[in-house]
């Protein structure tokens, strides 16, 4: 992600948004690490303040947890991760066992979206986990904080992973409230390289 407004909101608020976080678990993680060995590579790509980089090292994983904005890896780093300043569009250099990008590409250009998704596949090892949490709707447009978001249909993101050389896991639709207070249905989907 390079767009500078939502990367602001992202800095002004990292505190509220890690509270939240922390308040809110995600309970797909837990199928997520249960399905991977123990010392696994992981991207967790825009990790946010590191609440589920965190809970996949103390399950024994190796997290590489990545974020575009300063104050949200200062907060990673503040619970011991080795978490590092990157965009999507920074080169993919590893081979990781999974990548975690749980509500992050949603805030990606859609023309961006294949190039982002190529270079996961690519950065995945053979049968390589995928996790993409993604918010469902239509356009693109900016929440009532400012952030820049993209939805997609189930059906297009299905062929646009199946595309790639994505294979269908599992699909789960749920509704959350996010940082601006609205309630908005996401979609999780599980796939593998």
């Amino acid at each position: 992600m390079s767009d500078a407004q939502t990367l602001s909101v992202y800095d002004q608020r990292a505190a509220d948004y890690a509270a939240m976080a922390d308040a809110h678990p995600a309970p797909e993680l837990t199928d997520f690490i249960a399905r991977l060995a123990p010392g696994a590579r992981v991207l967790d790509l825009g990790c946010g303040p590191g609440r589920d980089s965190a809970r996949m090292a103390a399950a024994g994983l190796n997290p590489d947890p990545v974020d575009a904005s300063p104050q949200m890896v200062s907060l990673a780093r503040a619970q011991g991760l080795p978490a590092r300043l990157a965009t999507f569009d920074d080169p993919l250099t590893e081979r990781y066992d999974a990548v975690w990008a749980s509500f992050s590409l949603l805030h990606a250009p859609r023309a961006a979206l294949p190039g982002h998704l190529a270079a996961i596949h690519a950065a995945l090892k053979s049968k390589g986990l995928f996790f993409l949490g993604l918010k469902l709707g239509a356009g693109e447009k900016r929440d009532a904080l400012g952030r820049f978001y993209t939805y997609y249909t189930r059906d297009a993101l299905h062929a646009r992973l199946a595309d790639t050389g994505f294979t269908l896991v599992s699909t789960i639709e749920r509704r959350d409230t996010g940082l601006s207070g609205s309630e908005d249905l996401g979609i999780l989907i599980l796939s593998h390289a």
